[in-house]
């Protein structure tokens, strides 16, 4: 049984159904899911595979209108979904009416479809308790004995909300629930366009994205349509969290005590390593520390065999990568392929009024993966009041965190951070700074000589 809390909820769009036939319908659907019209889905995404006994579950709703089972302990035991939204209908002549979907009851599933060195540089868990409403007159203590599952029909509700168009300058206030920011951050990664860290929460970067993914596909996503944003997050690899068992080695580090400011002191340490199991999880899981915290409450991140709650943002974008466009102003890297389509987009802190980044276009001179740094006053900023030249050593709290891209105009670079949280929202000290998950996917991308372009 899954915690309520953390397990996950939002799964698809619920239409309106008739609680008393639930149990004949999903009868029904253990031997054909395809002619059933509404399935019971478990918290992970799977089709329950057994109906709750009457006195075992009591029927709610989340604050959506979807029809909830929830047990006794208050754990969330299934979703109720219309089976098209789990097996997409299919068109006259055979075709699905989702293209790319892979249809099980139908046909077989189609074949799959590609140094260190020194640096100079200067599923969704479930909504919380009170995201669910309890049906008006529903006995919050067990079942009504007046129908199946205690309840009546529960029509979902209208969708009023106007479709908002998007554009990197205007911030979109989105209706959506934080785990349906989630939803919308994850399916943004998983397509290459990175959000940043994934928090939960809107912003500038989540804005950029959906404008950068919107000129890659030639599609609209609105910010506030959580049914669409959902069913997309479905098809691109299923639910947004998954649980994970923290291993031996994840705890096993190397990890640092802290991570000191000074630069001086940074280069005593035996490596620029991660502070906690914790900080390194929310890295791999292209997280907010504070929120992999948040998800998983209480929660000691150093005991291997814990299971925990974290994002699945998918594989690294593969590509090869002709053209980099840094876009001061909107704060964002754009790759593209050699046809000149977008192949992936990051938000970047990029430069600042008292240390500019490069104009114009310059190329990609060498690549470097977990790189030291060497701090040399005379060429970079000025760092506290360290005068003399400072050797750094490797590591994703390093200053150029786990990638450095040597730029033709020396000094620069496009490299990581030790801080994540901060792209896009600060500036650097004249490089194109991206997550370190970010850069090292770009890394991988490139090669010496693709050109980097600087526009305003």
């Amino acid at each position: 049984m899954f915690d309520f809390r953390n397990s996950g909820l939002i799964l698809a769009v619920i239409a309106a159904t008739t609680l008393a036939s639930v149990s004949a319908v999903w009868a029904q659907s253990v031997y054909d899911p395809r002619r059933s019209q509404t399935l019971l889905v478990s918290p992970d995404g799977d089709i329950l595979d057994y109906v709750p006994e009457a006195g075992e579950v009591f029927i709610s709703r989340d604050r959506m209108g979807r029809t909830v089972l929830i047990d006794r302990m208050g754990n969330l035991v299934a979703t109720e979904i219309p089976a098209e939204s789990y097996y997409p209908p299919r068109q006259r002549g055979g075709d699905r009416s989702l293209p790319g979907v892979y249809d099980p009851y139908a046909e077989p599933e189609p074949a799959p479809r590609g140094s260190d060195d020194d640096v100079t540089t200067a599923s969704i868990p479930d909504a919380a308790p009170s995201d669910v409403l309890p049906q008006d007159g529903l006995p919050q203590d067990g079942l009504s004995q007046d129908m199946p599952y205690g309840g009546p029909d529960l029509p979902a509700p209208a969708d009023t909300a106007p479709t908002r168009m998007v554009t990197p300058e205007i911030p979109v206030k989105s209706d959506l629930s934080r785990l349906e920011i989630t939803a919308l951050q994850v399916f943004l990664d998983r397509e290459g366009i990175s959000p940043g860290v994934i928090d939960g929460k809107m912003g500038q970067n989540v804005n950029k994205a959906i404008v950068a993914w919107e000129q890659m596909t030639g599609e609209t996503l609105d910010p506030n349509n959580a049914d669409d944003i959902l069913e997309r997050l479905r098809l691109s690899g299923g639910l947004a969290i998954k649980n994970y068992t923290i291993t031996a080695g994840d705890a096993a580090g190397p990890f640092v005590a802290s991570i000191p400011d000074d630069y001086a002191h940074k280069a005593q340490l035996p490596a620029m390593a991660y502070t906690s199991t914790a900080e390194m999880l929310a890295e791999r899981f292209h997280m907010d520390e504070a929120y992999l915290r948040e998800l998983n409450p209480g929660v000691d991140f150093s005991i291997p065999g814990t299971t925990i709650k974290v994002v699945e943002p998918g594989p690294p974008k593969k590509g090869n990568v002709a053209r980099i466009v840094a876009n001061k102003g909107l704060k964002q890297v754009f790759a593209y392929g050699e046809d000149g389509s977008l192949i992936a987009a990051y938000p970047a802190s990029i430069g600042s009024a008292d240390t500019p980044s490069p104009t114009g276009t310059v190329t990609i001179d060498r690549i470097a993966l977990n790189p030291g740094y060497t701090y040399n006053p005379k060429i970079n900023f000025q760092q506290g009041n360290n005068t003399q030249i400072l050797q750094i050593p490797p590591g994703p709290n390093g200053p150029v965190g786990t990638v450095w891209l040597a730029l033709s105009k020396p000094t620069y670079g496009i490299h990581g951070t030790p801080e994540p949280s901060k792209i896009g929202r600060t500036q650097s000290h004249g490089c194109i700074r991206l997550t370190n998950w970010d850069a090292t996917e770009l890394a991988k991308m490139v090669k010496p000589g693709v050109t980097v372009e600087f526009v305003e």
